[in-house]
């Protein structure tokens, strides 16, 4: 029920529909279709729903932590991080910064993160899987134990095939056939 509500409110706020690909996507491929899921994320309402739905799916995993590549995952994270403290099961937060820092501790993950924890790489929509596996590229190299990619929506091209030839499985709560 609540799963189905959180469908409702992505297809209403964040799904846009063309005619022809006008969407630049950042993969740099166009598409007929674009899902803005900050319309979703941003929204308090929207973050609390996707928040549980996105705990829900990565509960029986058991990961210590959860988070992925700014921006998209970032609210994902938190949102995870909160539900799952209230729920008495705490996961903690983490941001993967695209590159890494120039001036400080140079890290590029952020978070209260240990060697061999077991983490969940989030991901608000899934296209080419690239940067998942950016995400999952810099949590390899902390020698954190990868559970899978977890992403709101697959956009069904070629994501989930590209992260199988790195041994990585995609989970998703939706496809986005199914928001068609």
């Amino acid at each position: 029920m609540e799963k189905e509500k959180l469908k409702a409110l992505i297809k209403e706020r964040s799904l846009k529909v063309a005619d022809k690909p006008v969407f630049r996507l950042s993969s740099g491929k166009f598409s007929k279709y674009y899902i803005d899921l900050k319309q979703i994320t941003f929204d308090p309402e929207g973050l609390y729903m996707v928040g549980e739905q996105v705990y829900q799916m990565i509960k029986p995993f058991n990961p210590q932590a959860a988070g992925g590549l700014t921006l998209g995952a970032d609210p994902l994270a938190y949102a995870v991080a909160f539900i799952s403290y209230i729920k008495g099961k705490p996961i903690k937060p983490f941001v993967v910064r695209k590159e890494p820092k120039e001036h400080g501790t140079g890290k590029q993950v952020e978070g209260l993160l240990k060697k061999g924890d077991r983490v969940v790489i989030l991901e608000d929509v899934v296209t080419t899987a690239s940067s998942s596996l950016k995400a999952v590229k810099a949590c390899q190299r902390l020698k954190l134990e990868i559970i899978g990619v977890f992403a709101v929506v697959d956009r069904e091209e070629g994501g989930e095939d590209n992260l199988r030839k790195e041994g990585i499985k995609l989970y998703s709560l939706f496809k986005l056939s199914e928001l068609l």
